[in-house]
């Protein structure tokens, strides 16, 4: 039974499973959230072989079982995870080809025959995994890339607003000096240069924050 093979040799697979996204990484720690997120899908998978197997439910049924409910549940956090640590949507996919590869691989060295079910069994756990973990992954991107647009808009409006009201200030402040009554020397004089130079340093202020804003954004949308 593939349940009692999965079960014996689960450190196996899943240090296959981690020695291939160590390579992928280029020798870079592997995130904790990939060494939990493996062992954790081998011990759904295995629920829903034993369940499929005591209630004689076929792996072509389209109905959901609960443990294979469970598996969609945990790849949609898992996604959604690889994407705050930083890894690609292909890093998400791999991983989860990583546990095919590593079993039927182990398999065959075992001389260990997997039945036609249970593989179907296997790969349409791994596809509604993959599926759950994808989507999951590109709906936290997109609020990420929404957060970041805001974020960008708002320190324009920002921008204006600042930009705004130093002109005003310096605008009425030169009004005044126009009269002929208030000196270039007093306060109003005082202020009117003041605004000139906020206003001259405006752009040296904002733009390395408009600048990172634009990069981050572009960064999310890779």
């Amino acid at each position: 039974m593939l349940h009692e093979f999965l079960t014996s040799n689960r450190q196996l697979i899943i240090q296959r499973c981690r020695d291939k996204s160590s390579k992928r990484l280029e020798g870079k720690e592997v995130p904790e959230a990939i060494d939990h997120g493996v062992p954790l899908f081998l011990q759904q998978l295995v629920d829903t072989l034993r369940t499929e197997q005591t209630t004689h439910i076929r792996a072509v049924d389209t109905k959901p079982t609960p443990a294979s409910t469970e598996i969609g549940r945990s790849a949609a956090l898992y996604g959604a995870e690889l994407l705050r640590r930083g890894l690609s949507i292909d890093q998400v996919v791999h991983n989860y080809g990583d546990v095919c590869q590593s079993v039927t691989a182990i398999a065959v060295e075992q001389h260990e025959q997997i039945l036609t079910d249970e593989f179907r069994t296997l790969n349409r756990c791994l596809d509604d995994a993959i599926a759950d973990a994808v989507t999951a992954y590109g709906a936290a991107r997109q609020v990420s890339i929404d957060r970041q647009a805001e974020s960008s808009q708002q320190r324009s409006v920002d921008f204006a607003s600042e930009h705004r009201r130093l002109v005003d200030i310096a605008i009425q402040s030169l009004a005044a000096l126009k009269t002929g009554n208030i000196g270039i020397g007093g306060a109003t004089g005082t202020l009117l240069a003041h605004a000139l130079d906020e206003l001259r340093s405006l752009p040296d202020r904002t733009a390395p924050e408009s600048r990172l804003a634009t990069a981050e954004v572009k960064a999310v949308a890779v």
